[in-house]
């Protein structure tokens, strides 16, 4: 096992989960992202794996969603967050003020289609059930 491989274990067993194997090999390659996303330019952040543990214990997002784990956002109040309530997590947002997981808009069933599809249609803010398909 690399160490990558180890520094996400560790994440993962922190969470007591296990990512999604596309959001695993992001963090073992690209690691992290910080950017405007054109055509769509919409700001997209991934936090990078050392940042996940505070970054989500700041906000106290188990105890408030359980299942969550916050692993980036629009650089502002919503955050791209991973729903481990269901077996195949999908991406949602989360306003950093939501109060239950009523709030939560569905973004992607993965990280690819995810970053797939954010060039095309930027965040999905609600205004549709679904997103557009990737």
């Amino acid at each position: 096992m690399s160490t990558d491989d180890d520094r996400i274990a560790q994440v993962e067993h922190h969470f007591g989960v296990r990512f999604p194997q596309d959001y695993r090999d992001f963090l073992g390659t690209t690691g992290s992202l910080s950017r405007f996303v054109p055509p769509a330019d919409d700001f997209l952040v991934i936090d990078a794996l050392d940042e996940l543990i505070g970054n989500n214990e700041a906000g106290e997002f188990q105890r408030r969603f359980p299942g969550a784990v916050v692993i980036g956002g629009d650089g502002s109040r919503e955050l791209l967050v991973y729903d481990f309530r269901q077996d195949t997590p999908p991406l949602v947002t989360l306003d950093v003020s939501a109060e239950d997981w009523s709030s939560a808009i569905r973004q992607a069933p993965s990280l690819t289609a995810f970053l797939e599809g954010f060039p095309r249609t930027g965040w999905n803010w609600g205004d549709d059930t679904e997103p557009p398909p990737a």
